[in-house]
């Protein structure tokens, strides 16, 4: 086995250099390329910046549905016939009760995640007062806020208020952005990220892949991603909720082609926070932790109306591959917390939804 493309890629993305084109396509296509080289040619970058260290972070779906957007892959689409539970936005007392939760499962980040549109002044004053709750309880933790399109001076405030990151995934390249959504265009995200940037926010910002996109299109957003030098980058693979315009069956995502996907984001990213995000257990399968070679970050406790795996099985996962997280509560503390159960994230083809008590476990049931 030749050893020279691996230690290259290496080299060049630990020198900064970007790697050219035909190297990105002959990671995501080369079949001759094994991957189990591949991997540790990515883990050798990822342990330069991270070490053994993975990255929790716990999502709050703090408002669900009635979402005006078409996007073709989302349950909270007005396209979208998925069975979800709807609610609007949740009290301030519910999202600080979520956030004391996610620090004590050991999460470094707590994102609130906000179905619309964009952020209007009244959500801008209702988020201000919010962080600087959490911020009050909780100085050092980062909070991340994904709340739809924002104004550079929206995003200013929320620099101001306390926010540590703003999140808004460019989800494909520009050129297939209106093959999954027609209410906005890739443009219109773009400048809610430069808006970001400008007001000295980090930027979580990822892609959707399994969408009908080519090759291009991926080697695209890993590189439009390097050029903002976003903070955090989730890969998000499609997840089959009945009831969305776009269908999995055609998203021929195989755990090696995905595991090849994460390379490449990690040798055109390499200090970025690479998280393996939503659709992980679905198409990984058998082979979900190789991920954590080249990510360094995942999502616990599922996402946004998608159930994902129990906390003890992604904690127990991460300790039995020699890694530890990002947290000063010991892995083995949480674990202690969180007996091993069954778990279950779809049903047959489609994905198993989040029930109202999962969406919203800070309100007491009667």
């Amino acid at each position: 086995m030749d050893r020279f493309f691996y230690t290259e890629l290496v080299r060049q993305s630990l020198e900064g250099q970007e790697l050219d084109n035909a190297a990105c396509v002959r990671i995501l296509s080369d079949t001759s390329l094994e991957i189990l080289p591949l991997l540790d040619a990515a883990y050798q970058v990822r342990k330069t910046y991270f070490g053994q260290e993975v990255r929790v972070h716990i999502l709050n779906n703090a408002q669900n549905g009635s979402c005006p957007e078409d996007c073709h892959y989302c349950a909270q689409a007005k396209s979208s016939k998925a069975d979800i539970e709807e609610y609007g936005m949740k009290s301030d007392e519910e999202m600080l009760s979520e956030a004391r939760t996610a620090y004590a499962k050991g999460a470094s980040c707590y994102c609130m995640v906000f179905a619309g549109r964009q952020a209007s002044q009244s959500r801008i004053d209702r988020l201000k007062r919010v962080l600087a709750q959490i911020k009050s309880e909780f100085p050092g933790k980062e909070i991340c806020v994904s709340t739809g399109f924002v104004s550079n001076d929206g995003a200013v405030q929320l620099k101001q208020a306390g926010l540590d990151r703003l999140n808004h995934n460019l989800n494909t390249s520009e050129a297939h952005y209106p093959q999954i959504c027609t209410t906005h265009t890739y443009a219109d995200r773009l400048n809610t990220l430069l808006a970001a940037k400008s007001a000295g926010l980090k930027v979580c910002s990822g892609m959707i892949v399994g969408m009908g996109e080519e090759h291009t299109d991926i080697i695209d957003v890993a590189r439009r991603l390097r050029s903002l030098k976003a903070e955090s980058i989730p890969v998000n693979l499609l997840v089959p909720i009945e009831g969305n315009l776009l269908s999995p069956s055609e998203s021929n995502l195989s755990p090696d082609f995905i595991l090849r996907i994460l390379c490449l984001f990690r040798f055109l990213n390499p200090s970025a926070e690479i998280r393996v995000a939503a659709g992980r257990e679905l198409h990984l399968r058998s082979m979900e932790v190789m991920a954590l070679y080249p990510a360094n970050s995942l999502f616990l406790q599922g996402y946004l109306n998608a159930k994902g795996a129990t906390n003890a099985r992604t904690l127990r996962m991460i300790q039995d591959a020699g890694f530890s997280i990002k947290s000063e509560i010991d892995l083995d503390d949480l674990l202690k917390e969180q007996p091993l159960q069954e778990d279950a994230v779809t049903d047959g083809s489609k994905a198993l939804l989040k029930s109202l008590k999962e969406l919203r476990p800070a309100i007491k049931s009667s």
